[in-house]
């Protein structure tokens, strides 16, 4: 049986850290993280769920029905995917995707895989950052 060497783990993979239950809803399939800047990252992330869960978007129907049943653990990292762009949609265009807000850069996600249980994991940030080897782990 052969096995795959990976480089260390800052040099392929990097965190992102969204508050719930925005991180659920990438699970559920949502296609893009909203941001207020541009990422220059293409590659895997994983998707850390944050400390913090925003109350108001939970009165959304698109993000209830996306999160109906599911449970929204912080701290931790609970999947991954792929991030594959970083765009603003050009003014006067229809957005990108139905989870993308107006002016603002959306993170393009695809190939989004949940973990089957959480990690938990304290130290999240906002832009993205670079996982240790024993998280990848």
């Amino acid at each position: 049986m052969s096995t795959v060497t990976l480089p260390p783990a800052g040099d392929w993979i990097r965190g992102i850290t969204i508050r719930q239950p925005w991180t659920t809803c990438i699970l559920a399939g949502k296609d893009v993280e909203n941001r207020p800047a541009p990422w220059s990252w293409r590659g895997l992330v994983l998707l850390h769920a944050g400390a913090a869960t925003e109350r108001t978007p939970l009165r959304d129907p698109l993000v209830a029905t996306a999160i109906r049943g599911r449970a929204l653990p912080t701290r931790a990292v609970i999947g991954a995917a792929r991030l594959t762009d970083c765009h603003q949609d050009a003014a006067g265009t229809a957005p990108c995707s139905r989870w993308a807000q107006p002016d603002v850069h959306h993170l393009v996600l695809a190939d989004v895989q949940e973990l089957a249980l959480p990690v938990p994991w304290l130290h999240g940030q906002l832009g993205p950052w670079r996982p240790t080897q024993d998280l990848v782990d």
